[in-house]
């Protein structure tokens, strides 16, 4: 089904596989052949600077949702911003229901619009699309860059290479600044045969990052789509794939070009985008997934990760063995912290789900909702605990559904038609019941993401399928079904797009910046609190412990309940881990008592009791450390955080709790690691085992002279664990730009723009 290559590759007109063993003729030296990779091309073409191996990029658009951009043009603004430079579209997708919270969700909408008008951007107003959905219908182009704050930026199928970072990122872009990254590795994901009748992208999607997340094989690298399979393909099933690379912690994703993308845009009324992108005669790929589509059968991602993947016939074949396998797995991902198990869910030998849902930018495109109601047409989800909901990406999708009846045979059925919002993904709508199961044509299927509150007892489970097989499913009533069981046949519609409704409802400056336009601030829409340069000297206390495998930015900041805070630094904060470890913000509170002691000119030990010991015992060989040269803050340790969600707030908010630093054995993604730099922590690694650390939560640790390890570029930085003595210890900078060290110096990426 899926091979991965041990070596590099060379692929040959499009078709043929060659593995560098070492000794194999082609004709192309491999420095040129890798020069012939769509993605290098495409680069290339986006490098302001002269050196390949050190990219400099500037993006052709950017995109925002209302739980991002507030805090985007807010630091932006900080920073001296006066006119978006590039085309840059303000979509209201995760914060629809405008409900009452930190924010009221609406304000932040009126202040998206009062921006767009003010600075020449582009304002969707909510349930118009989801934000990924929009971008594919009216901003991708062949060979185009876009960057957005959202990790499931993906429009690789469409010829667009793009990429979800936080949003100090952004920010970086609407200064007219880079995007400074080095030249990622190029992976060839190579697609053979033809997927079998009943299969979807998500089951394509499952497989793949099942083979390829634990082992990191495409790690913060470019997945490049090539090969036969992929014009057996039709563009929504491409898309449907590529929405979904960003799980497998890549950096981005690009796909060659055909006819089916080209009748995409000239669908969209934006025939002029299509460029045809081919790979050279003679390409050299750093790696190999081979794909035998004709082998793939449906997929489902069980909890708690999208790489937790099995057929479903082979779930439903050993169900007690597998579940029991999942509860195991759940012990690490829940700490214990209630009791799990799914083996209720068998009922009378079968599998039994209380909810499906098919929404957002990976679930909720046209050809998946026609293949759903295909299946469900004539049937119906019965009276029990099951209920079955679908979410079209857009409302032009939405409005084509009801054209051909899709929707009147959803609804029939007794399935719940919404508009498009991405609630279900991240964890603001349809929370499961208490014990439920989930089956969702989703993006993740993290644990918390879904709503529950494990201090409150409070747990559910979401596993990941294809539109179709969850359609199947809601056809038995929530018994779990593959769509292959089914004797379907499906209809094909065509699509046609309504450019009406959005230039019926869509607020587009065209670029035209109109500076008198008065910007709307809700009440509890506030400023990034002032942020201190790095110190001389630190004093750093841990104050969390993580030792989970991975630990995703849901745990570090949960979703849900709290997108309504997201224009509120301080208030956001508050939830800082509060489902991982609720006591760390009441911990960095403490220690950032002192930090504000010595930014107001007094004595911090007055305002930490604990500190005094640990100052004696640095001024015992430290003597000069003291007044004037030290800086105090929290730390906290996790074994490889931040997989997931973009959402630059997983780091701000341990930034305005007095966080200084991060320590990790690894960092799950390239997007968290630049969220911390540029909030000014530090990004440690530790190469120590976490079973065995030379410290632990609670421990005070001294790093002294790190703003000179830093201005001399430093990579290893001494330091020492506190206790009776100084016991010396050393971390790790990883590699760091000159742009990215002084952002660290100046103290945040606001005070690297202020000078």
């Amino acid at each position: 089904m899926i091979k991965l290559y041990e070596n590099g590759v060379y692929l040959l007109n499009g078709t043929e596989i060659v593995e560098d063993t070492g000794n194999v003729q082609v004709p192309s030296t491999k420095e040129e052949a890798a020069k012939n990779t769509i993605a290098y091309g495409i680069l290339e073409a986006h490098n302001t600077s002269s050196d390949m191996e050190h990219l400099q990029i500037k993006f052709d658009k950017l995109t925002s949702h209302d739980i991002t951009f507030v805090g985007i043009i807010q630091t932006a603004r900080a920073s001296g911003l006066e006119k978006f430079p590039v085309p840059y579209v303000l979509t209201n997708c995760h914060n629809s229901l405008c409900a009452v919270g930190g924010t009221i969700n609406e304000d932040d909408h009126m202040f998206g619009l009062t921006c767009a008008k003010k600075y020449g951007g582009v304002y969707v107003p909510p349930h118009q699309a989801v934000i990924h959905q929009f971008a594919r219908e009216m901003l991708a182009g062949g060979g185009k860059m876009i960057l957005g704050s959202d990790s499931h930026t993906r429009y690789g199928a469409l010829g667009t290479m793009a990429m979800g970072e936080g949003g100090p990122e952004l920010v970086k872009q609407l200064l007219n600044k880079t995007y400074d990254i080095k030249m990622p590795g190029v992976i060839g994901i190579y697609l053979d045969g033809e997927p079998m009748k009943g299969v979807g992208p998500q089951d394509v999607a499952l497989a793949i990052i099942g083979a390829t997340f634990g082992n990191g094989y495409v790690n913060n690298k470019v997945m490049e789509f090539v090969g036969p399979g992929v014009s057996r393909l039709s563009a929504d099933f491409r898309i449907g794939i590529d929405v979904m690379t960003t799980e497998t912690t890549c950096l981005s994703s690009i796909w060659r070009t055909d006819e089916k993308i080209q009748e995409f845009y000239d669908i969209h009324g934006r025939s002029g985008e299509y460029k045809e992108l081919n790979p050279g005669a003679v390409t050299y790929y750093d790696g190999m997934v081979y794909v035998n589509l004709s082998e793939i059968k449906p997929m489902i991602a069980m909890p708690f990760h999208p790489s937790n993947v099995y057929t479903i016939d082979e779930l439903n074949a050993n169900l007690e063995d597998i579940l029991h396998d999942v509860e195991k797995k759940a012990l690490v991902s829940l700490d214990g912290a209630v009791d799990y198990s799914l083996q209720d869910k068998i009922v009378d030998g079968k599998f039994y789900v209380e909810q499906g849902i098919i929404a957002g930018c990976a679930g909720g495109g046209f050809e998946n909702i026609c293949a759903a109601a295909d299946i469900i047409k004539g049937r119906n989800i019965g009276h029990d605990e099951f209920t079955f909901s679908v979410y079209p990406a857009s409302t032009p999708i939405y409005m084509e559904l009801v054209k051909n009846g899709a929707v009147a045979d959803l609804m029939a059925a007794g399935t719940i038609v919404k508009t498009a919002f991405c609630g279900p993904c991240f964890g603001a709508g349809d929370t499961p019941a208490n014990n439920a199961f989930s089956i969702r044509h989703s993006t993740r299927n993290f644990p918390n993401r879904e709503g529950s509150k494990l201090q409150n007892g409070q747990i559910a489970s979401v596993a990941l399928m294809d539109a179709r097989s969850i359609a199947a499913t809601a056809a038995n009533k929530g018994f779990l079904t593959p769509a292959t069981a089914m004797d379907v046949e499906y209809t094909g519609q065509k699509y046609h797009f309504d450019q009406s409704i959005y230039a019926n409802r869509v607020f587009d400056s065209k670029g035209v910046a109109d500076p008198s336009v008065e910007i709307k601030f809700g009440p509890n829409i506030k400023d990034w609190p002032a942020m201190s340069a790095l110190p001389q000297n630190l004093v750093l206390k841990v104050v969390s412990e993580i030792h989970d495998p991975v630990t995703t930015t849901d745990e570090l900041i949960p979703s849900g309940e709290t997108s309504s805070y997201r224009s509120n630094p301080l208030g956001l904060a508050e939830f800082a881990l509060s489902r991982k470890d609720p006591a760390y913000v009441g911990r960095a509170k403490e220690v950032q008592a002192a930090q504000k002691a010595i930014e107001a000119g007094t004595c911090p030990l007055d305002a930490l009791e604990e500190l005094k010991p640990v100052m004696a015992k640095i001024q015992e060989t430290f003597p000069e450390v003291g007044e004037g040269n030290i800086g105090v803050g929290s730390t906290i340790f996790a074994v490889k955080p931040g997989d997931g969600s973009a959402r630059e707030q997983a780091a701000s908010c341990q930034k305005v709790l007095g966080g200084w630093a991060n320590i990790a054995n690894e960092y799950a993604t390239k997007r968290y690691r630049s969220n911390l730099i540029n909030w000014g922590m530090l990004p440690f690694l530790t190469d120590e085992d976490h079973e065995h650390l030379s410290f632990k939560n609670g421990d005070y640790i001294f790093v002294p002279d790190i703003r000179k390890a830093v201005e001399e570029k430093a990579n290893t930085v001494k330091a020492y664990v506190v206790g009776d003595c100084l016991n010396e210890v050393s971390f790790r900078l990883g590699e760091l730009t000159d742009a990215e060290r002084e952002i660290i110096l100046k103290g945040c990426l606001i005070n690297y723009y202020r000078g």
